[in-house]
């Protein structure tokens, strides 16, 4: 072919492994450029555990390299103790590493300053290592967690990794363990790696954290262990060559090997079953990895026709995996000396979950939307969910334990955790509702809350979330809440924070609506006593009020009488000292009787009225007032204009009481009964039949309706106040009623 030919045929594809390589290579050189970058700031450090930080790193990369983690972790591993001696560590890391890398970084760093603070706190509260870390603790310990795996799911395995290393260090230096280190890695890191399933971490940090809390057991467990371990090594190793040679022979390619013996677990087992150690069956285990499933059950065939299965020991993994998606079975038998021999029959990927758990998926989060290895981003994005979803299982587990502990003392019990769109996580309380979720993200989204989707689907606002859940809102650009979410029997809302922002919401509009109402009052009133220039704050204050809205409020809801800034401004002219004949007439006359049906000490057909600002009836506690003019007012004693009155002008005050009259010729006096309720149609009616059914006579209404809330004022004609208690109560059960009292 020519040149030119050449020059114009199309290029042959790159072969993939071609790429893959390509991809390698960067990754390494990725881990090395981070590895070079933080030496300069770490290689002389050390950490509280006396440990080298940069030698502390590279054991930690190691450690994730083993469990299938991603370059990029291994790389972050350093980068994350550079962080602390960085202005502005984000930005500087991802100039050169790019932001994601500096992002998980900076986390990880944020968690360990977290992790550090908590372990303080805890050793200044307790004074002393021994100290049994209390509930509470492990709470903070878990939410922590929870907080960070919310941010970036490769945090968790980086602080996994790092403690397993910082345990390993103990272990080799012999140095004192602190305690509340081994039991924060026995009580919460090891669950979490059991429940994303990466065994190969869980084993390792339950048998170091049991060997510092209890050196004694776990010596003594290790001596019974090494006393026959040649003889029972020797034993593995027949059965181990003799399984793989006849499996062989029916085609089947097994990988068999002794499976190793973790101290915890069997001390675990002899206390859990109340066992002496010559009882525990998987002192002498076997391990076979095969490649399909169908060959497990093959295998696990074999194995019953050749050696006597203990059924009660048999469970099948494979059919029902556990919650973390470990899978395999487990069987165990008895040899002809009737020992019993443990078996686990699993496939090649069953193993590499069981050894790695989860730690390849965080591969996704260098892949970008094509994905990694063969994952999509929507994969990878159901495996933060799975994820998530063990995370949760894990609480549950320790809320069970704890309550096993202390009953009625669950920690998680009353609380739920979901996902928002970008799988941020949410903690709200058992039973919320979008509305509560709208409302924990933004106040202001939960104002605008008119819709959402759970899990892609569209669901009521009063469906109940549960637990790793995702939750979309939809929001209306401006608006507010609904009436009805605050209806209890509806169910809308479970959070007491959610329910206190909505009532607040309203009691501002209502307030609002409330003091402008006042103050349009108060400006008329002014302009009608021609003192329109006068400063509404200084009136107010002259008045008592802290501020001018104070006094439109209490007129806008017509408990202030506008006659008092007719006072203020207005003063009446000094009036004389009374007279002895005065003073006389009043002070040793005979009670009268008066056409209103009050007794008052004076002379006869003396002037008398029922003052309109409180509205006295039978039996309320009364006192007169000597007016100008216009007799005696009657006033209850509780009526804020009578103490004002009385306060400034006491040598007209006089004794006053309800005469007894029954009968037809018994009085009627006007009274004001104040009502709220959600306003829906026909609620003026079925009040009004209230007061038709009492037989009284309604002889004024006012109504107002502000945001679905209707205000109502009924004038009422009673004859004796206590009656209009049981009428009130008839008024509250009312359909849609939610206050009636008397004004």
């Amino acid at each position: 072919m020519s040149a030119a030919g050449r020059l114009h045929a199309p290029s042959a594809p790159v072969p993939a492994l071609v790429l893959a390589t390509a991809d390698a290579a960067e990754q390494v050189e990725t881990r090395a450029k981070a590895r070079a970058f933080a030496q300069a700031f770490i290689e002389n450090e050390f950490l509280d555990t006396g440990e080298n930080i940069l030698q502390h790193a590279d054991a930690v990369a190691l450690i994730l390299a083993e469990i299938g983690g991603s370059v990029a972790m291994q790389a972050a591993t350093y980068l994350v103790y550079a962080c602390p001696h960085l202005n502005k560590p984000e930005e500087v890391i991802a100039k050169s590493f790019g932001l994601p890398l500096a992002q998980l970084a900076v986390q990880t760093n944020q968690l360990v300053h977290v992790q550090r603070l908590s372990r303080a706190t805890e050793s200044n509260t307790h004074g002393s290592e021994n100290s049994q870390l209390s509930p509470q603790l492990q709470t903070e310990n878990v939410r922590k967690m929870l907080l960070a795996f919310s941010r970036d799911l490769r945090v968790v395995m980086l602080r996994l990794a790092s403690r397993l290393q910082t345990l390993r260090h103990f272990a080799a230096s012999k140095l004192p363990v602190p305690q509340s280190l081994a039991r924060e890695s026995l009580q919460v890191f090891a669950p979490l790696a059991n429940r994303l399933g990466i065994w190969q971490i869980k084993w390792e940090m339950e048998d170091l954290s049991f060997r510092f809390l209890e050196p004694a057991t776990y010596q003594s467990i290790a001596k019974l262990l090494d006393e026959k371990r040649v003889q029972r090594e020797h034993y593995i190793l027949t059965l181990r060559e003799r399984l793989q040679k006849e499996l062989a022979q029916q085609g089947i390619a097994a990988q068999v090997d002794g499976r190793p013996k973790h101290i915890y677990s069997i001390v675990r087992k002899m206390r859990g079953k109340s066992l002496a150690f010559e009882r525990v069956f998987d002192i002498r285990a076997l391990r076979v990895v095969v490649p399909s499933v169908a060959d497990c059950y093959q295998v696990l065939s074999w194995v019953h026709e050749h050696f006597s299965p203990i059924a009660q020991e048999f469970d099948d993994y494979i059919a029902k995996p556990k919650a973390n998606g470990y899978q395999s079975l487990h069987t165990v038998v008895r040899d002809v000396d009737d020992g019993p021999i443990e078996v686990q029959i699993r496939t090649q990927a069953m193993h590499a979950h069981a050894e790695h758990g989860v730690a390849a998926h965080w591969a996704y989060k260098e892949a970008g939307a094509k994905g990694y290895g063969g994952v999509s981003a929507d994969s990878a994005y159901d495996t933060k969910i799975a994820v998530l979803r063990q995370l949760l299982a894990w609480e549950r587990d320790l809320s069970g334990a704890a309550q096993d502990q202390a009953p009625g003392s669950a920690l998680f019990d009353d609380r739920i955790y979901v996902l928002t769109p970008d799988a941020a996580v949410v903690e709200l309380p058992q039973g919320a509702t979008a509305i509560d979720f709208a409302y924990t993200v933004h106040t202001n989204l939960g104002h605008r809350c008119r819709g959402a989707k759970v899990d892609g689907a569209m669901v009521p606002l009063n469906t109940p979330l549960a637990n790793g859940q995702t939750v979309e809102i939809t929001a209306a650009k401006e608006g507010g809440p609904s009436r009805d979410w605050l209806n209890p029997e509806l169910g809308y809302l479970a959070s007491p924070r959610a329910r206190a922002k909505v009532r607040a919401w309203f009691n501002a509009q209502i307030s609002a609506e409330t003091t402008a109402r006042g103050r349009e009052a108060v400006e008329k009133f002014l302009q009608r006593l021609g003192r329109t220039a006068i400063r509404l704050e200084e009136l107010a204050s002259q008045l008592g009020f802290k501020s001018a809205d104070g006094l439109f409020e209490v007129v806008g809801k017509d408990e202030y009488s506008l006659r008092n800034i007719e006072v203020l401004l207005n003063p009446p002219e000094p009036e004389p000292e009374p007279d002895a004949y005065f003073q006389k007439k009043f002070k040793g006359a005979s009670p009268r009787k008066s056409p209103s049906g009050v007794l008052v000490v004076g002379v006869d057909s003396l002037l008398t009225q029922l003052s309109r600002c409180c509205k006295p009836a039978p039996p309320d506690v009364i006192s007169g007032f000597v007016t100008r003019g216009k007799g005696v007012s009657i006033h209850r004693q509780d009526c804020s204009n009578y103490r004002q009155l009385a306060a400034r002008h006491a040598e007209r005050v006089i004794e006053v009481r309800w005469a007894e009259r029954q009968g037809p010729e018994a009085p009627v006096y006007p009274v004001d009964v104040a009502v709220e309720a959600f306003d829906r149609q026909g609620l003026l009616r079925d009040i009004s039949e209230v007061f038709s059914k009492e037989k009284m006579n309604v002889i004024g209404v006012q109504t107002q309706s502000v945001k679905g809330t209707a205000w109502m004022t009924f004038t009422v004609e009673i004859s004796d106040a206590v009656v209009l208690n049981k009428v009130l109560g008839s008024v509250k059960a009312v359909k849609g009623v939610r206050a009636a009292r008397r004004r």
